[in-house]
């Protein structure tokens, strides 16, 4: 039987952390910047994590 393979576009967007949580990064930060606060693009640059309930599908995909 083949290899499993990850998911590559997961894998790009989430990463675990040391604790097996799944860290993400915001959306909203790529364009039309100029209406948003730059205290909300400060905001925006940081990580965030993904809700309890997608942790299960989401470690599925990045798994090798």
């Amino acid at each position: 039987m083949p290899k499993m393979k990850s998911n590559r576009a997961a894998s790009k967007r989430f990463r675990l952390t040391g604790s097996g949580k799944i860290r993400r990064s915001k959306a909203y930060a790529s364009h039309i910047l100029t209406k948003k606060s730059a205290k909300r693009k400060r905001n925006l640059r940081k990580n965030g994590l993904i809700a309890g309930s997608d942790e299960k599908r989401i470690k599925l995909l990045i798994t090798k």
